[in-house]
């Protein structure tokens, strides 16, 4: 089993656009196993001090720990 991959976006301001909107986009533009299976619509994403985005972060936002049973 492997990942699957995942976006969050970041519209600009006035920019509107859905989940489906942004599949149905990089399905033209991507191979079909590079473009995601979901989108997650942020505000403003965790960075560094130097500016660079904190991957762990965001992932941590994402991800939700498996129940055992």
């Amino acid at each position: 089993m492997g990942e699957s991959p995942y976006a969050v976006v970041v519209l600009r301001p006035g920019a509107e656009a859905s989940e489906a909107d942004l599949i149905s986009w990089t399905r033209d533009r991507l191979a079909h196993f590079k473009c995601p299976v979901g989108v997650s619509f942020a505000g403003s994403p965790a960075r560094t001090a130097s500016g660079k985005l904190q991957e762990q972060a965001i992932r941590a936002t994402l991800t939700t720990p498996a129940v055992p049973g």
